[in-house]
């Protein structure tokens, strides 16, 4: 676990459970947790592969280079 998430999670206005049950999916899954571009980022082998946060009437998990998926 990243203590910048930690930061980022304790701050969260809304969306806080859904972004906790995210992470812990996430992090069980092996993947390495980072704070990028002021998000959760979540890497595998030194490759970004998914990024989590929330907007104003959702809470969303992006995929980076979904197209390899």
């Amino acid at each position: 676990m990243n203590t910048a998430v930690d930061t980022f999670m304790q701050s969260a206005k809304q969306w806080k459970v859904e972004l906790e049950l995210l992470r812990s999916i996430l992090l069980d899954c092996g993947l390495t947790e980072e704070y990028k571009w002021k998000q959760p980022c979540y890497s595998f082998k030194g490759r970004n592969i998914i990024i989590i946060g929330g907007f104003k009437e959702c809470a969303f998990i992006s995929f980076l280079k979904g197209a390899l998926l």
